[in-house]
């Protein structure tokens, strides 16, 4: 299960932004993650609690923003939604998608935190 490393990183980061600040406790964790990304939301809700126990982010939220696939279509001239992942093709004039513009993200959005000094 890789969701358990990747929430080790995410916590890593954020109490790293969190001491910079002079943090007493992290609130909320919000990440943007692509349906490319190859990672499961429920896994990585469950690994979010176990990496968090013992950390300033303990107690904490984390809020998952699922990102679609979006590709940029040659021939229609431009950027599509697909409605899945089972075609990779404009769903407009059906023309087989060339160019990935969203849907591989796994990103830090933001850390919400209580008693900074400075906002991260």
């Amino acid at each position: 299960m890789h969701e358990l490393s990747i929430m080790q990183n995410v916590v890593e980061a954020a109490l790293e932004a969190a001491q910079e600040s002079h943090a007493i406790r992290v609130t909320s964790v919000k990440l943007r993650i692509g349906v490319l990304a190859g990672v499961v939301k429920d896994s990585l809700l469950f690994c979010y609690e176990v990496a968090t126990q013992g950390t300033l982010l303990e107690g904490s939220s984390l809020r998952i923003e699922e990102l679609p696939v979006i590709v940029d279509c040659a021939v229609c001239g431009m950027a599509r939604t697909l409605p899945g992942v089972q075609s990779f093709r404009c769903p407009v004039c059906r023309t087989p998608a060339t160019r990935l513009l969203q849907g591989r993200e796994l990103e830090i959005e933001s850390i919400e935190i209580e008693g900074a000094e400075t906002p991260v």
